[in-house]
């Protein structure tokens, strides 16, 4: 009864000593959050460093903007030769090729070879001959893969790749696999519009709020939410207003190369970041009825929409759920 009395006290007391931690920085050109409960501070800090690493390492492979990155030296050289690439870079490009196939390329990884004629910090869009001209390059099955050689190229000069789309929840997902693997339970680590949550918030749901896509500050619906990713893509996120009042923001329709009209807001919530954060582009462009009609065809997976009248839109998991 002794031993049995000293290990519940002393699990006492090293449940007293547990807190939450959080830790913040910026990475792939946006705000990571951390969150999680754990018991030693000096491991905290090491592990929120950890996390943080990861991200900067995929950054330093997977991003268009950066000249010595692995998807840099790609998209130069894949319309020549085909390249050899990391089998993680392989399989972060196939996966993006399966969520433009799942959504009939709605989702396309090659949408920079149009979309780097806008330039939303000096209020730049291209003309229409110039749009016109680009607009060919976007097609996902110009990127051709080898499974076996691990090579990738490219059917046409010109294409350039952009996994913005896709990369920021795969970061995500690593980061949770790393947080798992120390023993953490129960986190939440976010980059931008990605999210996912590990387990529970201590015996409660983690309450997730989508951003009122047109008023700053204010949360437009509330989810509780456990051990589940959450990616939301939004019209509000880079944008300018045109001398026609008309709002381009960075979301664009692969087969225009123009923003997609329509929507505000795509939040799609399942098991991976990875899944939900290219899916929330995918269901973007296509629009209420036809995202939610592809999205209820998916086990795991929901959608809430919010459309160009600022109405909700859930899919049917949710709308049971409710």
């Amino acid at each position: 009864m002794r031993v049995k009395l000293f290990i519940f006290l002393l699990s006492l007391s090293l449940s007293s000593e547990a807190e939450w931690f959080f830790y913040s920085t910026t990475s792939m050109t946006t705000n990571v959050e951390l969150e999680f409960w754990l018991e030693n501070k000096a491991d905290a800090i090491s592990l929120s460093r950890q996390v943080f690493e990861e991200f900067e390492r995929i950054d330093a492979s997977m991003s268009r903007h950066k000249p010595n990155s692995a998807l840099s030296k790609l998209n130069k050289r894949a319309a020549d030769v085909p390249v050899s690439v990391s089998s993680e870079l392989f399989n972060v490009l196939a996966k993006s090729k399966e969520v433009s196939w799942l959504s009939g390329g709605s989702f396309d990884m090659t949408f920079a070879s149009v979309g780097y004629l806008y330039d939303f910090r000096h209020s730049l869009q291209p003309g229409h001959k110039e749009l016109a001209q680009r607009v060919a390059m976007v097609d996902y099955r110009h990127v051709i893969l080898d499974d076996v050689a691990k090579t990738v190229s490219y059917k046409k000069q010109g294409i350039v790749v952009d996994l913005g789309g896709i990369a920021k929840g795969y970061a995500v997902d690593l980061g949770i696999a790393l947080l798992k693997k120390h023993g953490v339970k129960s986190a939440r680590l976010s980059a931008g519009g990605d999210m996912r949550l590990l387990g529970d918030k201590q015996g409660k749901p983690w309450i997730v709020g989508i951003k009122h896509p047109r008023i700053p500050d204010k949360q437009k619906v509330a989810l509780p939410l456990d051990n589940i990713a959450i990616s939301t893509s939004g019209d509000y996120e880079r944008f300018f207003i045109d001398e026609k009042g008309e709002r381009i923001h960075h979301i664009l329709s692969p087969k225009t190369g123009r923003p997609v009209n329509g929507i505000q807001s795509v939040s799609v919530i399942g098991p991976e970041a990875i899944m939900t954060d290219g899916l929330s582009t995918a269901l973007f462009v296509l629009g209420v009825e036809k995202g939610i009609a592809l999205i209820d065809t998916f086990e795991y997976f929901d959608v809430v929409m919010i459309d160009a009248d600022g109405k909700v839109h859930f899919s049917n998991g949710l709308l049971a759920a409710k």
